[in-house]
Formats: structure tokens, C-alpha cells, sequence
């Protein structure tokens, strides 16, 4: 395994080359490696990193992936170390990764620890606003030495990010409930990346106090706070609909502004996220007007 020091520093600072020997980065839970090379062997933990990786063209450095890493097609034949209820920490040891990419909301806590407690150096990764995903594709570019296509695709996604927050810029206010499952009914809250995609829509999410970041509401609050846009995050657009259009006397329904985008863009913190902001802004706007 290559030689990788982690020290503590403080969160959220960019990578920082070392022109003596080799690159310094700087995770999102305030760890930093040092790495003499390049990361060669890479594991990741949650299906949107897997799909960073492929975004930044370091796919081929992947050894291990966990179940659902499924885009783009190729990622699903890499080998699966385990899903959201548990790693097969033997094989992830012998995969012998240089670094194990983990979500910090996604993995357990335990399961991050006990990885460090084998010897691994994991790089913890939390997207806490939709520019932390360029953020991360620039760290990841550093990380595998794949600068020139990160910093690219980074640049594209800030692009189309600006674009959309000028276009709605200044526009009335739509308060919106955006569910991402049903039963039982759960919704974000403020903190969620989902909330700030809704955000360069100019909308705001009627449930943004739920005090954790995803939760349980129940059909009564929603009828209650009567939104004006219900966004479902599914692939089944009809049976999505259908779950709210029955109550009639919600104005949502009642104005014909429930409407679903796909679950896989909005709920990973991918640049295919700016996709599902695309027809969701659509759809808000749909809505003010």
C-alpha cells in the first residue's frame, strides 16, 4: 500500500500540492492525507462517488464499489464490498485500497472508524450545498491525478449552476414539499442538498425545520401546510402523481402542480443533480405563473 500520513487540520480547504514530494488532501471531516502518488486502487462507499469517480475519468481506478453504484454502466461491474447495511471489511482489506472514499451522512460512523482502525485511509466526502459537488470533483481530479477532466467537468456544472440561479433570480417565492418516499412519507429538510437545489428555483421547502437532515412527516402535515408544488423524486411518474392528486382541496393538486423527476439525479450529489434542477425549476415555474 503506498505511504499515506493523515494529520488533523481544519475542515473544508482545498487540495494543496507539496512541490517536494507528492499532494495534500484536505477531507470534509477535517482530515488531511498526504499521498506520494496518485491514488491507484480506490474503493468507494456510496453510489454518488462512484459516479464522481467515473465523472472525473478515474473509474478505471476503482477496486470496489457498494451495491446501487450502477451509473454509469460499466461501474456495475466492479466488484461490490458490501451496501448501506453492511461492508465486507475482509475484502475491502485485501482489495488493498490507497484510499476508501465515504459519504459522511451515507456511512455509518462505526463503519468509517473501523475502517481507520484496519489501517485504510478513508476520505470522508459530505456535499452540503450544490457547490460542494464541484468542490469534490476538483478533490477527487487531485486525488487521482486526473486535473485537466476534473477541473472541466467542475467548470461545466458551475456554469450550468449560475445559469439557472440567474435565470430565476428575483422571481416570487413557491413553497414546495419534495417527497422521496411515500410509504411512510419522507421529505428534507433545510440542510439537504435537495433544499438548495430548490433554492435556485426560488423555492422553499415547507418542511426546512425538520430537525434532521431526512425525515418522516406525516400526510396530515402536508394537507395542513398546503404547498403550492408537490415534487415527487421517483421513476414511476404516474403512481408518484397519483399518491397526492386524490386529495382534491390541496392546491398543489388542485392547480396541477404535482409533478415527479427522477430520483436517481436529485438524490445523487452528482453533476446530473443540475438535469433533475432543470425540470424541477421548470416545474416550480410552471406553478408562479
Amino acid at each position: 500500500m503506498r505511504s499515506v500520513r493523515l494529520f488533523l487540520l481544519i475542515p473544508f480547504l482545498l487540495p494543496v500540492p507539496l512541490t517536494a514530494w507528492g499532494l495534500s488532501v484536505v477531507d470534509d471531516s477535517a482530515f488531511e492525507l498526504r499521498l506520494d502518488q496518485p491514488a491507484a486502487r480506490v474503493i468507494s462507499l456510496s453510489p454518488h462517488l462512484t459516479e464522481l469517480m467515473y465523472a472525473v475519468g478515474a473509474g478505471d481506478r476503482l477496486v470496489g464499489t457498494v451495491r446501487g453504484s450502477d451509473f454509469p454502466a460499466e461501474a456495475a461491474q466492479i466488484a461490490q464490498i458490501g451496501d448501506a447495511s453492511g461492508l465486507d471489511f475482509e475484502r475491502i482489506v485485501r482489495s488493498q485500497p490507497d484510499v476508501v472514499l465515504a459519504w459522511g451522512s451515507g456511512n455509518r460512523p462505526v463503519d468509517i472508524a473501523r475502517l481507520r482502525s484496519l489501517g485504510l485511509h478513508v476520505l470522508v466526502m459530505e456535499p452540503q450545498r450544490v457547490e460542494d459537488i464541484s468542490r469534490h470533483l476538483r478533490l477527487l481530479g487531485d486525488l487521482t491525478g486526473r486535473v485537466g477532466q476534473a477541473q472541466a467537468v467542475a467548470r461545466e456544472f458551475e456554469q450550468r449552476v449560475d445559469a439557472l440561479r440567474a435565470r430565476y433570480a428575483g422571481r416570487s417565492p413557491v413553497r414546495v414539499m419534495f417527497e422521496i418516499w411515500h410509504r411512510p412519507l419522507f421529505t428534507v429538510n433545510a440542510d439537504h442538498v435537495i433544499s438548495k437545489v430548490l433554492a435556485l428555483c426560488a423555492a422553499q421547502n415547507i418542511f426546512a425545520d425538520l430537525p434532521r437532515l431526512a425525515g418522516e412527516v406525516s400526510v396530515e402535515q402536508v394537507l395542513l401546510l398546503d404547498p403550492d408544488v408537490i415534487v415527487v423524486g421517483s421513476e414511476a411518474e404516474d403512481a408518484g402523481i397519483r399518491n397526492w392528486t386524490q386529495y382534491s382541496y390541496l392546491k398543489a393538486a388542485r392547480g396541477g402542480n404535482v409533478f415527479t423527476v427522477s430520483a436517481d439525479l436529485i438524490t445523487r450529489q452528482t453533476p446530473r443533480i443540475i438535469d433533475a434542477a432543470e425540470r424541477m425549476c421548470a416545474g416550480v415555474d410552471k406553478a408562479r405563473h
